[in-house]
């Protein structure tokens, strides 16, 4: 990270990325689970408000109670080619829309012998999907993309997102009533990008055609090989409002209402949202990624959606998703960013090795809370976390680990000062003392010096 702007690391936090509650981080392990895993249980607090799971006979069509197909090259009236120069014309035939007879969903985009190819869009009936007053909103699913990769994954554009109401209909007033990308992938890349769309085309506050976007390779499995659940979190309940996007618990980007001015925001936020799932092929995103659709591109490759549900809380409770297993792993990687809670942290992507976010801007006195970490019957004794600072000469500061509340003596910690830059990173041993059993774990900052001295991007224990 640069920090040639002159604006103190603390100040750019409270401006520019303020803290946020992170998803709690969905074990790793998701992307192995069966094909036909089941939707989880909405989590304390959690109401689901629309769930479909795709059971149903194989070569059947989706349920036509909860989605609408959407055919040919363009909506009645709309910009062709579905606004983004793709080719394929959609279709609701169960060749390339159905059911596999096994609890998923199959999108699979065909070529004809004369070259033509054919797909599939289905979105939701329902496009009421916002958070309440003070709530929250989660829309998730759990998929495989296309397992295509290489130059025959030329021109592959799959997609899970979402549109603002006020489109339906209307088809001209993109993006200013909104659009938020959940999963988007092409040329089978490891890599899931979501974006928020917004403002004015082109240009504009929110960067059109571009968007506000980040992207992150696939944790565990690759994006093409495995199930990965991709989740975006509508947060009504934190000021600045903020929209949050996850892969497998992931944080991987965010984006608050104060990065706009409050009437792009109002315009993108204030109503509704319905569902989008589809495979395009070609158009703008692959031609900027490696080329479009040529002979070597492969027919047949779907995209198989295990469940898509919306959740929705209406006291903005913790969200809380604990891993499969009841609780967090110690001894796997926890990604920082997957904090239950928090007291001046802030997150940011990272130029570590798989990418992702960190949690930075940490000074003395802040802190966060991983709950449920489970420790198991054989005492751990080693903590380590991946580190990096650019505090100034003479500031350091200790990384410690307290169980259970925040008021408990360390367990153990390590001291840190300058590693060479905010995101050169370094992975630090400690000892700690002998820990068994399930606690809740807190990562403390002291220093003695007000000012920033490390950001950090995972942290594990061991034996």
């Amino acid at each position: 990270m640069s920090e040639t702007s002159g604006i103190p690391r603390r100040r750019r936090a409270l401006v520019a990325v303020l803290a946020t509650i992170g998803l709690a981080a969905v074990a790793a392990t998701a992307a192995t689970l069966p094909a036909n895993a089941s939707a989880p249980t909405p989590p304390s607090g959690w109401t689901q408000v629309f769930l479909d799971d795709f059971n149903g006979s194989a070569g059947s069509g989706v349920n036509t109670a909860n989605w609408q197909y959407d055919t040919g090259t363009s909506y009645p009236g709309g910009p062709a080619h579905w606004g983004t120069g793709e080719v394929e014309t959609m279709t609701s035939s169960t060749n390339n829309v159905s059911l596999d007879g096994n609890g998923n969903l199959r999108i699979t985009p065909l070529r004809d012998g004369a070259g033509n190819w054919t797909s599939g869009r289905i979105e939701t009936n329902r496009t009421d999907f916002q958070p309440p007053s003070g709530g929250k909103l989660r829309v998730e699913a759990r998929l495989q993309m296309p397992n295509v990769t290489g130059t025959a994954a030329e021109g592959y554009w799959p997609a899970f997102w979402t549109l603002g109401a006020p489109y339906r209909g209307n088809y001209q007033n993109w993006p200013g009533v909104g659009e938020l990308d959940i999963m988007e992938n092409v040329q089978g890349l490891n890599k899931v990008w979501a974006t928020m769309h917004c403002g004015t085309n082109p240009g504009g506050p929110c960067n059109e055609t571009t968007g506000i976007g980040n992207n992150i390779a696939c944790p565990g499995s690759t994006c093409q090989s495995g199930f990965h659940t991709y989740t975006m979190e509508w947060d009504r309940s934190v000021s600045p409002e903020a929209i949050r996007f996850s892969v497998d618990g992931v944080n991987y980007h965010t984006v608050t209402a104060n990065q706009v001015d409050a009437t792009t925001w109002a315009n993108a936020t204030n109503h509704g949202y319905f569902v989008i799932l589809n495979v395009a092929m070609g158009g703008a995103f692959p031609d900027a990624l490696g080329g479009g659709l040529d002979g070597d591109t492969a027919s047949g490759r779907p995209m198989v959606v295990d469940y898509v549900q919306v959740l929705q809380s209406a006291d903005g409770g913790s969200g809380t998703t604990p891993p499969p297993s009841g609780g967090r792993d110690a001894y796997g990687t926890i990604q920082a960013e997957s904090y239950d809670s928090q007291s001046g942290v802030g997150t940011e992507a990272t130029s570590d090795t798989g990418g992702g976010q960190n949690i930075g801007w940490l000074a003395g006195g802040d802190w966060a809370l991983y709950k449920g970490v489970d420790f198991g019957s054989t005492p751990a004794t080693q903590f380590h976390a991946r580190v990096a600072s650019g505090a100034a000469s003479g500031v350091s500061g200790l990384v410690e680990v307290r169980l259970d509340s925040r008021s408990n003596s360390p367990i153990g910690s390590f001291a840190l000062a300058d590693t060479g830059g905010w995101q050169t990173w370094r992975t630090i041993p400690a000892n700690i003392g002998s820990v068994t059993g399930t606690h809740d774990v807190y990562l403390t900052f002291t220093s003695g010096q007000p000012a920033d001295f490390v950001n950090v991007n995972w942290f594990d224990f061991g034996h």
